[in-house]
C-alpha cells in the first residue's frame, strides 16, 4: 500500500512538471526535442494526445537523463532503440535491461501509428502493455512498422533527421543488434512557436505529418 501511495505522489509530481514545461498544446508554443549524435541531429515533436509519455520524456530530457546513453539496439528496415541508463557503463551485456524504477500506462491513440520516424516507448512483455519509463525507439523503415500499432505507445514524430536514423540503423553491429561502437546521444529542449515549427520543418499539427522533402537533416 505504501509503495502504491509513493508512486501516486511521484506520478502527480511528474504531471505537475508537464504543465510547467509547456507540454500541452494550450497556446501557440511547443517544445521540440533535439537528439544529438555523432551522425547528426534528430528533431522530434511530442504529441499532446499522449500526455503521460510526453511529460515523462520532457522531464527526463530536462534532467539530462539521456545524455551519454547509447542507441544500444539497431535494426535496418526496422528501428533504432535507446534510452537505457545501463548503456552508460562499460558492460555491453546489460544494455536493454535498465529502467527508471517505474513504468507508464499505455497510451494508444488510433491516429498515432508507427510511420517512419515515429517515436515510441519500448517495453517488456506485460498484460497491460505498460511502457518503459525511459527506453524508446525511432522507426527507421520507410513503410513504417504498423504491426506494432496498439501494442507499443507512439508519442512523438521525427520532423528532421530521418537520414540520421537511417545512417545509425546500418552501422556495424554484433550480438543482440548492439552497435560495435557506441552511438552516444545527448538531448536539448527547444521552445518554439508552432507557426515557426511549421514554417521550418513543414510539420502539420492537425495531421501530425511532415513534408517529405523537409524531413532529412540536410537539404
Amino acid at each position: 500500500m505504501k509503495k502504491k501511495f509513493a508512486f501516486s505522489i511521484a506520478f502527480s509530481a511528474l504531471l505537475a512538471f508537464g504543465t510547467q514545461a509547456e507540454i500541452s498544446g494550450k497556446d501557440d508554443k511547443d517544445t521540440l526535442v533535439v537528439i544529438g549524435t555523432r551522425f547528426g541531429e534528430i528533431t522530434v515533436v511530442l504529441f499532446p494526445e499522449t500526455p503521460i509519455h510526453r511529460s515523462n520524456f520532457f522531464k527526463l530530457a530536462s534532467e539530462q537523463f539521456f545524455d551519454s546513453t547509447s542507441f544500444h539496439r539497431i535494426i535496418k528496415d526496422f528501428m533504432i532503440q535507446g534510452g537505457d541508463p545501463n548503456s552508460k557503463d562499460d558492460n555491453p551485456n546489460n544494455d536493454g535491461a535498465g529502467n527508471t524504477g517505474y513504468t507508464l500506462p499505455a497510451e494508444f491513440v488510433p491516429s498515432l501509428t508507427h510511420i517512419q520516424g515515429a517515436l515510441a516507448a519500448a517495453r517488456t512483455e506485460n498484460p497491460e502493455k505498460r511502457s518503459s519509463g525511459c527506453q524508446f525507439y525511432l522507426v527507421e523503415n520507410p513503410g513504417g512498422t504498423h504491426f506494432l500499432d496498439r501494442n507499443y505507445s507512439v508519442f512523438g514524430q521525427t520532423i528532421k533527421g530521418i537520414d540520421v536514423i537511417q545512417n545509425i540503423a546500418v552501422q556495424p553491429k554484433g550480438a543482440m543488434d548492439r552497435p560495435n561502437n557506441n552511438i552516444r546521444m545527448w538531448m536539448k529542449l527547444v521552445p518554439m512557436k508552432k507557426e515557426k515549427i511549421t514554417e521550418m520543418y513543414g510539420y502539420d499539427y492537425s495531421s501530425h505529418s511532415v513534408k517529405p522533402e523537409l524531413i532529412k537533416s540536410k537539404n
